[in-house]
């Protein structure tokens, strides 16, 4: 069952890149008593992904953060390393939080998997983005596989 608007975030631990190498975080350090953008994608280093989600976000990250949101969060269903080299490579800075979903656990509890097996990816999430408000969900824009446009830094901040 995929998370609705106006339920509240799954508890689980994700992982991110740190000065330190990779290190868990868990969802209450994320999202308890902030305003968070958490959007999601296939794949780090992939087309779309590298081209056009993030990049929006690392854009458009300034103006986001000043209709009150605390974090700006991609998630992925790669490893830490993989999303720490990735951030460096769009030059992410501390605009976003790099999240790693390493074996999917959370992707699941959210019910928003996308089963790339077919094309030699397996289990990935599913392109979207929502607004996060002290751990309830208040926005879910959920992309079709293949769509890019409800999950856009653009309709994100249009939505704040």
């Amino acid at each position: 069952m995929t998370i609705q608007v106006g339920e509240r975030i799954p508890n689980g631990t994700l992982h991110h890149m740190t000065e330190n190498g990779p290190e868990a975080i868990t969802t209450g350090e994320i999202f308890d008593g902030k305003k968070v953008v958490l959007f999601a994608l296939p794949g780090a280093f992939t087309p779309t992904c590298s081209a056009k989600h993030l990049p929006g976000f690392v854009a458009k990250a300034d103006e986001i953060k000043a209709k009150g949101v605390d974090t700006i969060a991609c998630l992925s269903v790669n490893d830490a390393f993989v999303m720490g080299a990735w951030g460096k490579d769009q030059g992410v800075g501390d605009k976003v939080l790099m999240l790693a979903d390493g074996i999917a656990e959370f992707t699941q509890a959210l019910g928003l998997v996308l089963d790339l097996t077919p094309r030699a990816m397996g289990l990935r999430s599913n392109r979207y983005a929502m607004i996060v408000d002290d751990g309830v969900v208040t926005l879910l824009n959920n992309e079709e596989p293949g769509a890019f446009e409800a999950s856009s830094a653009e309709t994100v901040l249009a939505a704040l």
